[in-house]
């Protein structure tokens, strides 16, 4: 298997003989012996795979993973440690390591895990690019009778009809694909190409010539032409997911196909020239971007001809129980098992979920919970430990908000509505006090 291998260790001897090693596999290794040089390797270079120690001279490798996946995340870190404990493991884990390995002890399972790193890389790339002939969403099969859903698909109608660019903002698993295909079906676009791509999913260099595609010899592998994913879409609706990871270079390019839609492949000389429609979706605040210098503003403006915010999962509570639905149908008839259906505990826990990953965490979720039911019946038992908890954690709070509202009233009766007094009593300052009255909704006490 080929790839590149990014391993980050202080150890020479080890950081050598490592990538010895995974050199005569077949990977590519570039080596940093800081977090710092690993960041501005990341950030220069196609890297897949990272090899990162626990314990270096400026960081701890557990939190570097966090950092390093938000802006990476569609690249596998594995992290190694002279001295394995399970609660770095366990966080490891947690903040997005592809898995946690001690140095000496599991030296015959890097190549094994590198190359299990490598195919979920690949797999994700893969899953990344989307063509379809024609639309295969339509705005009837966008679930839900919200207002705040109703609102934002009268407002994708709307723009269907037109050819203008469109900016859809939403956070992740908000069905902001969805929205876009709906939007290309119901378009005079529709009998065309709907191409997808998510721009995380690859390095500048990846992406450049996924996008724009090249010629025979435009660089070391490139024997043959490519069309890229612009030119398939000509004609058609091209979705640009997750916009905002745009590397600055590429955004100079894409703005050229928004405003005259040409575009030059990698290692030619002429131009193409096509007729697409561009749909462009993400999850950050592209104006703090272009502030930050991270995104051209000029290209942010053709963006945002016309935006359509995508609202969470929870802010609108009352869908769930239509998609709960939808999902336990799809997913039990995928597995070829008898219907199944959610207590009424365990529709109150999911109504009552935070939702960060939206309607695609609550779709993996009850893909998990039916291969855990053996009844007819999801009880709370087979819902994931983090939503059992936020629950427990919101009663528990509430619980002791009301022995707080009840104390502080007492507190005021035996002052006689003294609330310098009853602030020194509760020892607590004044204002503190005066903000907790209006949270709770006491009133002034009248003797």
């Amino acid at each position: 298997m080929t790839g590149n291998i990014l391993i980050i260790d202080d150890e020479e001897a080890l950081r050598k003989l490592l990538s010895r090693i995974i050199s005569l596999e077949g990977f590519h290794v570039e080596q940093a012996t800081t977090l710092k040089e690993g960041l501005q390797i990341l950030s220069h270079k196609n890297i897949d795979v990272i090899l990162c120690d626990v314990k270096l001279p400026d960081g701890n490798g557990v939190d570097f993973v966090k950092e390093a996946k938000q802006k990476y995340y569609s690249r596998e870190f594995i992290l190694l440690t002279a001295y394995g404990n399970i609660p770095d493991g366990v966080q490891a884990i947690k903040n997005g390591a592809f898995d946690y390995i001690t140095k000496g002890n599991d030296n015959d399972r890097i190549i094994p895990l590198l190359n299990m790193a490598m195919d979920k890389v690949l797999g994700q790339r893969k899953l990344a690019v989307t063509i379809k002939e024609s639309g295969t969403y339509n705005f009837e099969s966008i679930i839900g009778t919200s207002r705040s859903i109703k609102e934002t698909i009268n407002l994708a109608k709307k723009i269907a009809q037109t050819d203008t660019t469109v900016l859809l903002l939403g956070e992740t698993g908000t069905g902001k694909e969805v929205f876009a295909n709906a939007i290309h079906a119901n378009s005079k676009r529709s009998g065309k190409s709907f191409v997808a791509i998510n721009c995380s999913a690859f390095t500048k260099d990846l992406l450049e010539g996924e996008l724009f595609g090249h010629k025979a010899g435009a660089y070391t592998g490139a024997t043959k032409d490519k069309k890229g994913l612009i030119e398939m879409a000509d004609g058609g609706t091209l979705l640009l997911d997750e916009v905002g990871e745009l590397h600055i270079e590429l955004q100079a390019k894409l703005l050229r196909v928004l405003e005259n839609g040409e575009f030059i492949k990698l290692g030619d000389t002429k131009t193409m020239k096509v007729d697409i429609r561009i749909i462009a979706a993400t999850n950050r605040d592209l104006s703090t971007e272009v502030k930050n210098g991270n995104f051209r503003e000029d290209l942010y403006y053709r963006l945002n001809v016309f935006t359509i915010p995508l609202p969470p999962l929870r802010e609108r509570p009352e869908d769930i129980p239509a998609l709960v639905d939808y999902f336990l149908s799809f997913y039990t008839q995928k597995e070829k098992r008898n219907p199944v259906h959610l207590s009424k505990e365990a529709m109150q826990l999911l109504q009552h979920y935070s939702w960060k990953g939206n309607i695609r965490e609550l779709r993996n979720i009850l893909q998990r919970s039916i291969i855990l039911t053996d009844g007819d019946e999801i009880q709370p038992a087979q819902l994931p430990f983090e939503i059992q908890q936020e629950h427990l954690a919101s009663s528990h709070s509430l619980a002791l908000a009301n022995v707080e509202k009840d104390h502080i009233q007492k507190v005021l009766l035996h002052t006689k509505g003294n609330k310098t007094r009853t602030a020194e009593l509760l020892g607590i300052g004044l204002t503190t006090l005066y903000r907790k009255m209006e949270e709770y909704h006491i009133s002034s006490v009248k003797i």
